[in-house]
């Protein structure tokens, strides 16, 4: 018992530190795309700080998990013993901060004063790379889609008088975006995970436990998953690769395709917000059965063959 009062503490803290972490880099780059913005809209803290709490949530949960499952693999606990245990806190956890956060919402913030970003003729282009397009707004950022002139490297300025039924196309202000679409990609699904299952605690706690329940089962699972290698370090990157599979299968099967495919081949027995969960429980169930078997193999002596 000793040993699972460690694993305890250990997810503990690493969910509270990650969290804070991931949501004050989060909130620092939702600030930065609300200074983007043209012309800039009105916006409160906390809304963003909400935002960045959702987004970090997600990743904090798979990270904590992560780090735990590959604790209790190197200890050699229990498979089934570390499952309950990283579910039931990933639960708990997740449940409360997703419950505090829908309350928060209701609380009146005062709107973030809007700073002007320059005046007429201000010109939007990238500080990191001088070989791309320039644009000047003729008006300001009061009027992005007003007259503006175009500047495109080796090609004669242009100047546009309006482009109020066109899509404006402007470059960053003044950042630059050289993030590898690797780590776009996780964010992007990471965003989509937690609007998913945030959409399952609205519809009520019998649906966000069923859901949010069998995705954690699933992940919490795939302790042999990390224990593959004599290699810390490796079994790590293997965990790291099977929650990306994970969350990429759960985006996947949350699409409006896919839930037309799963009514019509389930002929709307039975309703898609227990079909998805189902499968993740199935498949860890699966896991589960595996992970048992193999270590009562290796605790057998081998005169007992």
């Amino acid at each position: 018992m000793r040993g699972f009062a460690k694993l305890s503490i250990l997810f503990t803290l690493t969910f509270f530190i990650f969290l804070l972490l991931s949501a004050g880099i989060r909130f620092l780059g939702l600030r930065v795309e609300w200074a983007q913005n043209l012309p800039p809209k009105p916006e409160t803290s906390l809304t963003l700080l909400i935002a960045a709490v959702h987004w970090a949530l997600s990743l904090t949960m798979h990270i904590s998990i992560l780090l735990s499952l590959s604790y209790g693999a190197r200890r050699q606990y229990f498979p089934p013993m570390v499952v309950i245990t990283v579910t039931a806190l990933s639960l708990l956890f997740h449940f409360g901060i997703s419950s505090a956060l829908y309350q928060w919402k209701n609380v009146p913030s005062a709107v973030t004063a809007v700073k002007p970003v320059g005046e007429k003729g201000l010109i939007l282009s990238n500080k990191f790379s001088r070989n791309e397009t320039a644009v000047i707004l003729l008006k300001g950022p009061a009027e992005p889609l007003g007259p503006r002139v175009t500047a495109i490297p080796d090609q004669p300025l242009q100047f546009i008088e309006s482009t109020s039924n066109a899509s404006l196309d402007l470059p960053p202000i003044p950042f630059g975006d050289n993030t590898p679409w690797f780590l776009k990609s996780v964010s992007i699904d990471l965003k989509l995970s937690e609007d998913q299952i945030f959409e399952r605690f609205l519809e009520g706690r019998h649906s966000y436990f069923i859901y949010v329940g069998a995705l954690i089962f699933l992940m919490s699972s795939l302790g042999f998953a990390i224990k593959f290698s004599v290699w810390p370090l490796a079994d790590l990157f293997l965990g790291v690769l099977a929650f990306r599979g994970i969350l990429a299968v759960e985006i996947f099967l949350n699409t409006p395709e896919m839930r037309e495919i799963i009514s019509s081949f389930l002929n709307n027995t039975v309703p898609v917000f227990i079909a998805v969960p189902a499968v993740f429980f199935g498949f860890g169930a699966l896991i589960n059965v595996y992970a048992i078997l193999v270590y009562v193999i290796k605790r057998r002596k081998p005169d007992d063959f």
